[in-house]
């Protein structure tokens, strides 16, 4: 498996903020997106469908087909075959202030046994929200960003095939029930908390609304108080805060995804003195079958059999010892690990063992 490293583009010295928009790190409290789910079925599968084991499968078919006037026993409904048929869930997000009649992307996800949703159609689908109403109803193509071919063992799979996207799949049918705060007040919510970036925030807000505006409350509240030309008109003050930059900080964080071999590096991690040895130990067993051949003079019951010979090799690579000097930049750090060769679960061990002697000062998320 490749391994990918990411590191941010601001040098390690500088430790600079990044600046952004207020939209960007903040948004508004009480108006919050909506999870929405559903339960249906995908059809027009190439035989990757559920098998007979998915019982709920041949129900909701069943069920679906009455709706058209096609009966089914309890006998038939043991009896059907669903191989083009998937029973999925289907998932989206509401967003605030949406309107009948917009669309949202949604996924879909295989809860059966089928091999694959390539090629299938989702059947409208109605999605609920919280309090069980149904918001949006779900249908189309799906797309998976993948595909794959071929029976048994002469197959071949790119990617993941039992999960797909519809975008602009769901059309919403009932307004939400969201409504911009009124008051004196209004409260704005960080989206990753902290001190510094909070306080950074109500200091451009007092620059832009007079001083004594705004204050941060916690490090993932930031509280504004609404200016009398502002009464009653809270969009347009949001308007006004939105645009302004605020520089945003963040703790330094390693972040290790050893599925995907992806290693990201942020741009405020730095490395203290260290040294970092690597060199692994390669077993290989392989197995190959001869044919052993009787010769003219064998005996008249002697047969031709195959005869395993098995082979194996250990090798050990050398051990190199890579060092680290103090407050090296991010690029050296890079450059050290690409020169190791190293694995993501190398990576893994490397980073943790750093980190456990007090040379990496950064934290460590593995996802």
């Amino acid at each position: 498996m490749a391994v990918m490293l990411v590191a941010g583009s601001a040098p390690l010295g500088a430790r600079s903020a990044n600046t952004m928009r207020i939209k960007d790190v903040a948004s508004l409290v009480g108006v919050k997106p909506t999870p929405l789910i559903g339960y249906g079925l995908v059809i027009g599968l190439n035989r990757t469908g559920d098998k007979r084991q998915t019982m709920f499968s041949n129900q909701s078919l069943a069920n679906s087909l009455e709706r058209f006037g096609v009966m089914m026993t309890p006998e038939m409904i043991l009896m059907m075959k669903v191989e083009n048929v998937a029973a999925v869930i289907v998932s989206a997000e509401l967003p605030p202030f949406a309107r009948p009649g917009v669309r949202l992307d949604i996924t879909v996800s295989s809860i059966g046994d089928a091999r694959s949703l390539q090629g299938g159609t989702l059947v409208p689908t109605p999605l609920r929200g919280t309090d069980g109403q149904v918001v949006a109803l779900a249908q189309g193509a799906l797309t998976l960003g993948g595909f794959g071919g071929g029976t048994q063992g002469n197959s071949v799979q790119v990617n993941h095939l039992t999960a797909g996207r519809v975008p602009g799949g769901a059309l919403v049918q009932v307004q939400p029930r969201g409504m911009v705060p009124d008051g004196d007040q209004v409260m704005l919510a960080l989206n990753t908390p902290d001190f510094s970036t909070a306080t950074r925030l109500a200091t451009a807000v007092d620059q832009t609304l007079g001083m004594g505006a705004a204050r941060a409350i916690d490090p993932a509240t930031v509280a504004i108080t609404v200016p009398a030309h502002y009464k009653g008109n809270v969009p347009e003050l949001m308007a006004r805060i939105e645009p302004l930059p605020v520089e945003s900080d963040a703790p330094a964080r390693v972040v290790i995804n050893e599925r995907t071999g992806t290693v990201v590096v942020g741009a405020l991690v730095t490395l203290g003195a260290a040294a970092v040895a690597h060199g692994s130990l390669s077993v290989k067993i392989s197995t190959r079958f001869d044919v052993s051949q009787p010769n003219g003079f064998a005996p008249n019951r002697a047969e031709t059999v195959v005869v395993p010979n098995e082979q194996v090799d250990v090798r050990e690579r050398d051990a190199r010892l890579i060092a680290l000097e103090e407050g090296v930049t991010l690029d050296a750090v890079v450059r050290a690990l690409n020169s190791l060769g190293v694995t993501p679960r190398d990576i893994i061990a490397i980073v943790q063992a750093l980190k456990a002697a007090g040379s990496l000062r950064a934290e460590i998320v593995v996802i």
